[in-house]
């Protein structure tokens, strides 16, 4: 069930069934304290100029994260080697040299901290649009009308969205195991880094050592930091495709009219239903589908190359590593944690739905024209193979890109912004 954007409660141990001292939403002789919160609205949007309120979606992952595990010496140490073995059975079987300039273990808090500034870069563009076509669609009387109270609303608007972002990276951050696990790098620049928290679940009913479990996430994060951290142009070309998507969003005018006399501003739980309930749920357009379909193509193909990689490192020395394989490309195809959190936004998922057929590609590739022929793909986007290659993989490995194409007479692909 969808919490209250604001209110939140302060950490401590109430007792069940009572209202946490301090609660400034405590009922007072059975009446709420207005004055309270009006208070407490008025904090949470002091300061908010974008439109995702992120000290309330801060507030929010913190409650859900609860307790957090912390990390320990220990914990680093072990994440450290594993880190370190990876790369040198990474080393032999591809073309890119390591990308992983250190190391840390993340607690759940940690990686909530360290991600922050990826989730603005993928996050606010999505709700600015909303926030925009929320307002297109007022007719122009009513925007002409309102003046001042759209401003309000906007930031009322930020508040919910940061409540809803907040509960979204909350959970996401009780199931990730490193730094790279949604497929696109949310972490600062070559720092490879595993959740031990994340990873002692992730192996519970598995009957596989931990420390062969620790190696399996250390290799794939290796994997990832050493194509994020050579094909400059990739998070560039993921991240756009987040934002095409974006500006594809407009609102059904016609739902939205009809909402639009009943919602009361000032009533910040009445709005937050509505959006609960999809009245606020933007259409998908043809370039929003177009959008969606290279990002499913750029995840596909990332995911099938850190496939490849690992399981030609290490598929005959880690003796558990076809069945951890198996158990993360299901958690990824299926539904990871990754669409969940992008999908409890604004419907954009985050799946690489066709995982396997991109590793079959990459394997082929490897096969016909060697490691170096396979990661010369990654020179250029336009060498990846498209969704209709991946109809047959085998096929597009035989034929390859185009032969004729000269490399050096394309556009140079843009690198990642500066931060």
């Amino acid at each position: 069930m969808t919490q209250p954007p604001f209110g939140f409660r302060p950490g401590g141990d109430d007792e069940p069934g009572k209202e946490p001292a301090g609660d400034p939403f405590a009922a007072l002789g059975g009446m709420p304290d207005l004055g309270a919160m009006l208070h407490q609205l008025g904090d949470l949007m002091s300061g908010q100029t974008g439109p995702v309120n992120w000290e309330v979606a801060r507030q929010a992952a913190m409650e859900l994260i609860g307790a957090d595990a912390g990390t320990t010496s220990s914990d680093n140490h072990e994440v450290a080697e594993a880190i370190r073995l990876a790369d040198i059975w990474i080393d032999p079987v591809t073309t890119l040299p390591s990308g992983v300039g250190s190391t840390e273990a993340w607690s759940r808090r940690r990686w909530l901290e360290a991600t922050r500034p990826s989730w603005t870069e993928l996050v606010e563009p999505v709700a600015a649009r909303i926030a925009t076509s929320m307002g297109e669609a007022l007719p122009d009387e009513v925007r002409s009308m309102a003046g001042p109270l759209i401003g309000v609303m906007n930031q009322v608007g930020g508040l919910i969205f940061g409540g809803q972002v907040g509960q979204a990276l909350g959970a996401l951050a009780t199931e990730v195991v490193s730094a790279t696990d949604v497929g696109i790098p949310l972490g600062p620049d070559g720092v490879a880094a595993l959740l031990p928290e994340s990873i002692r679940a992730l192996g519970e009913g598995l009957d596989v050592p931990l420390d062969q479990i620790r190696l399996f996430v250390a290799l794939r994060e290796a994997a990832h930091q050493r194509l994020f951290g050579h094909v400059p142009w990739l998070r560039h070309h993921l991240t756009s495709a987040v934002k095409a998507y974006a500006e594809g969003i407009t609102i059904d005018t016609s739902r939205f009219e009809a909402l639009a006399g009943q919602l009361d501003p000032s009533d910040p739980e009445a709005m937050q239903r509505a959006l609960g309930e999809g009245l606020f749920e933007p259409t998908t357009t043809p370039s929003q589908q177009a959008a969606l379909a290279r990002l499913e193509t750029a995840l596909a193909l990332v995911e099938g190359w850190v496939d490849t990689v690992t399981a030609a490192a290490a598929a005959s020395q880690l003796p558990s590593f076809g069945a951890l394989q198996e158990t993360m490309r299901r958690r990824r195809a299926t539904g990871g944690p990754a669409e969940r959190t992008f999908a409890s936004l604004v419907g954009l998922e985050l799946r690489p739905r066709r995982l396997r057929e991109a590793a079959a590609l990459w394997q082929a590739l490897a096969d016909r024209r060697g490691v170096e022929g396979r990661d010369a793909i990654w020179s250029h986007p336009d060498l990846l193979p498209t969704a209709t290659d991946l109809d047959d993989p085998t096929g597009w490995a035989e034929r390859g890109p185009d032969d004729t194409l000269d490399i050096s007479a394309l556009e140079t692909p843009p690198d990642e912004p500066a931060s």
